[in-house]
């Protein structure tokens, strides 16, 4: 699993493709269009590829992921234009969309049937900051080999990459298809179960809900490297200064499974640290908003890890893939609130704003809580 997951993300392309876009002269309402493209393909394809890996091998379907994924890599580095990009987004959106849910599904059910399913927050969250890690990896390596062989260059190490990932995935174990080779589970069958267990349990639906915030408004990490070419360092610089937050980033998923009680006051310091650190304009500011990003993951591993305590495995990745879809209907939002904004600010100005969703969740868990109402099953 941990082969997968850095190797999923070892896209040397992952620091600069924003920059990337930028330098082929696209604005930024026009570079979120492309991030729109991405959200709106993923969440087209969320639901049914979650209902295929409650039915199909989910083992097959995170094969396939990072295969989509690199294809779309390498149509950007040899046709940089608008068209290209939309299009690597366009399979980009499906090999996510085939990924979501689908992994977490295969952890938790590979977990359970060995009795383990408590260690699944500290291993899908160690897992997370693996996949972070490997961004950090990327990040450091991409530097060089962009001053040396170009985008391109960049591009064919992606591919690579994702090449890799798919092959790591083929040796993921999976014993759901022979536990339940008998019972062949219709796809009707598992959208039952699935509407189910949303509809009559509240704590599934608050711990939908709670996931949905966190990953859709964290989609504005996309935004991480012009936040840090606003900070006005040189172009060569981007991927070291994207590092610096990537590693707060894996951080706080290295610490998920810790002090979970702890969710509303630590939202609020990690909305205290993106803002200060975005409206400061400077390097150094880049600190705090990788302090807010561990925070960050941090809170998304606990939200997934209740998610998957409250769901049978029946219909798990269906379930899941719901708050997938919730999530890039957030993410969409974020997108097209970042194009209209962008009119008026700059991306450390954006950035800082994006704090006010994160103190919402706060202070509605934190008052729930003390009502001793559904939020504290969060």
């Amino acid at each position: 699993m941990y082969a997968y997951a850095f190797l999923e993300d070892f896209v040397l392309l992952y620091p600069v493709y924003a920059v990337l876009f930028a330098g082929t002269g696209l604005s930024p309402a026009a570079i979120s269009s492309l991030f729109v493209i991405w959200s709106v393909t993923t969440f087209a394809l969320e639901l049914p590829s979650g209902l295929w890996a409650d039915v199909v091998s989910r083992r097959l379907l995170l094969v396939a992921s990072p295969l989509l994924a690199g294809a779309g890599f390498g149509l950007w580095a040899f046709f940089p234009s608008y068209p290209a990009f939309a299009a690597g987004f366009v399979l980009w959106g499906v090999g996510s969309a085939l990924r979501s849910g689908t992994m977490q599904a295969l952890v938790y059910a590979e977990l359970e049937r060995t009795g383990a399913a408590g260690a699944y927050a500290r291993l899908i969250g160690r897992s997370e900051a693996v996949s972070l890690l490997a961004v950090v990896a990327a990040s450091a390596v991409a530097s060089p080999v962009l001053a040396a062989g170009g985008y391109r260059a960049l591009g064919v190490a992606s591919v690579a990459a994702c090449v890799s990932c798919a092959v790591a995935g083929w040796f993921l174990p999976e014993s759901r298809g022979a536990v339940e080779a008998e019972e062949e589970p219709s796809l009707r069958s598992v959208l039952r179960e699935g509407w189910a267990q949303v509809r009559r349990e509240p704590a599934v639906r608050w711990s939908l809900v709670l996931v949905m915030v966190l990953e859709g408004v964290t989609s504005l990490d996309e935004y991480v490297p012009l936040l840090v070419r606003s900070t006005g360092v040189a172009e060569a610089s981007v991927p070291l200064l994207v590092m610096v937050v990537t590693v707060g980033d894996a951080v706080g998923g290295w610490l998920a499974g810790r002090r979970t009680g702890w969710l509303p006051p630590v939202l609020v310091v990690g909305a205290v640290c993106l803002a200060v650190g975005s409206w400061s304009g400077r390097p150094g500011g880049l600190v705090l908003v990788a302090v807010a990003f561990g925070v960050f993951r941090w809170a998304m591993a606990a939200a997934d890890a209740r998610l998957q305590d409250r769901i049978g495995d029946g219909a798990r990745a269906t379930v899941t893939s719901v708050a997938g879809f919730g999530s890039e209907t957030v993410a969409v939002l974020v997108f097209a609130g970042w194009a209209l904004g962008s009119r008026w600010a700059d991306a450390g100005v954006l950035m800082g704003l994006a704090s006010a969703p994160y103190v919402v969740v706060a202070v509605v868990l934190g008052l729930g809580a003390r009502r001793g109402g559904v939020h504290r099953e969060m």
